[in-house]
């Protein structure tokens, strides 16, 4: 308890009466209507899309995981944080297809795509998703950053996180999310851009901590023998998890949904890809940091996943830890909160109102804040399974969304680009490519009581990144080959659901939305993705 001084509780406190005012604020403006409560009245302007996007997505996991796993791994998973291109191909390439289809959910879209089926099964396997890579996840993070700062019982802190949480998710719906969340954003980055300064104070400065930090600390593509993070697969997987994450992923496009127009959306998006160029820097080279420092023997660090709270007690001040504290909370509150609505909304509306046509909205509502409290329980319940998979929190995350991303990623991506495909091709692979990545799972659970020299142990153990390769293109041949061998979708099925079957009108309509400025800050995003990748590559600084 020591830890934080006066002033640093007096930031903590002043933040949590902001969030507590805007909650308030949110509640109060609630029409207990289900767009009001799923999408906050489609009223949404790019600033807050942008900024609740980064929230969504930047939560305890990402803080404590990716300092932890550049701590224990160095730059490479740099990858899944530089994936501000594949935000800008959801504002470019799907945005104008989930506005137009004026859909709740990303399981509703596939619907009208495809068929009910199809939207079935992809809201179980969300739903599965949330509770193995999301809601578990957070609440681990967050439970450790707790004991970490305050020295509270990890359990207790879990549970402290979970409440508080979840009493403004649940009462103010996604419109208190989202607002509350583009506060924790700005409060989120300062904090951590804080860390950074006095963390490259404390090592002498940017040059001195590369000089320091063994060569293939620094480099993004490690060769091909490396047992975790060959170049090859991860250059190729990471995107495969990107698109399913940020494309088609209910709590991150929950957020263009609920936009005025197109416009706001992908202006939304492009603001949320510029933000998301920043947590390769304020959270992985922090880590790195820390590494150096525990090398150097300034701290101590017996866990790589405590490598962000052990920077902040080892080298920020008094009054500025407070800071910190508040953008931790903002992390741990935000990304909960996205999961929390996102839950609720998928179980409402793709499973309880599809089985319950005549339910009246406050009915609905009702059930969304019962189905967010479920979710999160079996969250907590699945914690002790995770050490199971992989040690590393980020690296846990990684290789679950390896095994749920590519049947998804491949039904939307070819969904959208080709109006041949078929409603039987799209269940068949996804229920085959979501039986092989389960399995692939539930055999790395119990790896160490199969014969090492089976089949099974080499499926069990094989590396997720080429796992998740091959699932993608499994998937591909899968969903390609049952379309071609059953009928064409009709036109009308498909009008305006794909490029091919988008009018000229709509496509007149989409380019209207956007101008040069649009253009010129996402090809500003990509050089600065490409510059990054050469610095942390064998032609850079790690040659």
């Amino acid at each position: 308890m020591q830890f934080l001084g006066p002033i640093d509780w007096l930031f903590v406190v002043l933040y949590l009466l902001v969030i507590g005012g805007v909650s308030i604020w949110s509640i109060r403006k609630s029409k207990e209507t289900t767009s009001d409560y799923f999408l906050a009245n489609r009223n949404l302007g790019w600033f807050v899309i942008g900024a609740s996007i980064l929230a969504s997505n930047v939560g305890s996991e990402h803080i404590v995981g990716l300092a932890g796993s550049a701590a224990k791994s160095g730059a490479v998973l740099g990858h899944y944080e530089l994936h501000s291109y594949i935000v800008l191909i959801l504002g470019w390439v799907f945005v104008p297809f989930y506005i137009r289809s004026s859909v709740y959910t990303m399981p509703e879209f596939l619907e009208k795509r495809f068929n009910p089926q199809a939207r079935r099964l992809l809201t179980i396997i969300q739903l599965i998703s949330y509770v193995i890579a999301k809601a578990s996840v957070t609440i681990f993070a967050g439970a450790l950053v707790f004991n970490q700062f305050l020295g509270v019982d990890f359990w207790t802190g879990a549970i402290i996180l979970v409440v508080v949480t979840g009493v403004y998710t649940i009462f103010g719906g996604l419109h208190a999310v989202m607002y509350t969340e583009a506060i924790q954003a700005i409060v989120l980055l300062s904090g951590s851009f804080l860390l950074l300064v006095f963390g490259l104070r404390e090592v002498g400065g940017w040059d001195s901590l590369m000089q320091s930090l063994p060569k293939e600390k620094l480099n993004m593509f490690l060769p091909l023998s490396d047992p975790e993070f060959p170049w090859l697969g991860i250059l190729f997987a990471s995107p495969i998890v990107g698109v399913w994450y940020w494309c088609t992923d209910q709590h991150i496009v929950q957020r263009c949904l609920a936009a005025k127009n197109e416009q706001e959306a992908r202006r939304g998006t492009i603001f949320a890809a510029l933000l998301k160029l920043l947590p390769f820097f304020i959270f992985l080279i922090p880590g790195l940091i820390a590494y150096t420092l525990s090398a150097q023997g300034k701290i101590q660090l017996d866990d790589a996943n405590a490598a962000f709270p052990v920077m902040v007690k080892a080298v920020m001040p008094i009054g500025l830890r407070g800071v910190l504290a508040g953008g931790l909370l903002a992390a741990l509150m935000g990304s909960l909160a996205s999961v929390y609505n996102a839950c609720s909304t998928l179980y409402t509306i793709d499973i309880y109102k599809k089985s319950h046509p005549d339910a009246t909205e406050k009915e609905l509502v009702k059930v969304g804040r019962i189905a967010t409290g479920v979710i999160v329980l079996l969250g907590m319940a699945w914690i002790p399974m995770m050490g199971k998979i992989d040690s590393g929190l980020y690296n846990y995350l990684q290789s679950v969304q390896s095994y749920l991303a590519p049947p998804i990623s491949a039904v939307f991506l070819l969904g959208v680009f080709f109006k041949r495909l078929n409603a039987q091709g799209a269940y068949t692979s996804m229920v085959a490519g979501f039986i092989l990545g389960m399995g692939k799972l539930c055999l790395q659970i119990f790896k160490d009581s199969l014969a090492p020299s089976g089949y099974l142990y080499q499926f069990a153990t094989m590396n997720f990144l080429y796992f998740c390769i091959w699932l993608f293109l499994f998937s591909i041949v899968v969903f390609v080959t049952i379309s071609l061998m059953t009928a064409a979708p009709s036109e009308e099925k498909v009008k305006g659901l794909t490029f091919a079957t988008t009018v000229a009108e709509d496509k007149a309509a989409s380019r209207a939305t956007w101008n040069w400025v649009d253009v010129v800050l996402s090809v500003f995003v990509l050089v600065v993705i490409l510059g990054i990748f050469l610095y942390f590559s064998p032609l850079g600084i790690a040659k």
